[in-house]
């Protein structure tokens, strides 16, 4: 059996860059991308995937809210790897209407203003990037939160309508944190000063000793209902073999 022919259940404890490798094979270079929010994961998965494919397609949202921690990373990581993120910002409209209408910190008010601040600064901007992809790779892990608890290496993204490939779903911290020292790679500075997850400014902060990893994001909100919209709806699916 080729790479190509490979069932997603026999990808489910394969290495990351096996998992990388053959997602590039099936999908091709040009029909598969990297979600990359600059966090470590997303840092360990730019290393693997920049080594298999130097000219692989790698995105990122500019919400317009960002830290400069996370803008010295971006820079930091094309200067090391030589290349340029391609980069998605909000509708300016969209922004300028909202901001008009419900204030800068919106967010803080209830669960749908921050659902809706995040469709406007993330989804709508994702929806662009994936526009005609088959597939797209995120460093999503089982255990940084409660709402990813159950994803699997391969699902069936059904807001976006393609694939999504999870290749660091059963690492652990440690494993992440091991990669990036061995292989030299750039990280975001304010995981030095308690952030494991780094999102938007005004919506992350340093967590507390025993909080978990996603503890810091949207910290006045209950955890199962943080997922900024870029992460939901997602249904298992094999991907069918060739010929099939």
């Amino acid at each position: 059996m080729s790479e190509t022919e490979l069932p997603s259940g026999e990808l489910n404890r394969a290495e990351p860059t096996r998992i990388l490798s053959w997602a590039l094979e099936r999908f091709g270079r040009d029909g598969i991308l990297l979600a990359s929010s600059l966090g470590a994961e997303d840092q360990v998965l730019t290393d693997m995937l920049l080594k298999i494919e130097p000219k692989a397609v790698i995105f990122t949202l500019d919400t317009g809210r960002l830290p400069q921690e996370t803008y010295d990373c971006m820079w930091e990581t094309m200067k090391k790897y030589g290349f340029r993120y391609e980069i998605y910002a909000p509708d300016t409209k969209a922004v300028e209407n909202m901001v008009s209408e419900k204030g800068p910190n919106l967010f803080y008010e209830n669960v749908e203003n921050r659902e809706f601040c995040c469709r406007v600064r993330k989804v709508e901007p994702l929806e662009r990037a994936l526009k005609g992809k088959q597939a797209w790779i995120c460093g999503l892990r089982r255990e940084q939160a409660v709402t990813r608890a159950e994803l699997n290496v391969i699902g069936w993204d059904e807001a976006n309508g393609l694939y999504k490939i999870n290749p660091l779903i059963y690492w652990t911290e440690k494993q992440v944190w091991d990669y990036l020292r061995q292989n030299n790679v750039p990280y975001n500075r304010l995981h030095d000063h308690g952030y494991p997850s780094v999102g938007c400014a005004p919506c992350t902060r340093a967590i507390k000793p025993g909080e978990d990893a996603r503890a810091g994001r949207w910290w006045w909100e209950s955890p199962e209902k943080k997922e900024c919209g870029l992460h939901i709806e997602i249904k298992e699916k094999r991907i069918k073999r060739k010929g099939n």
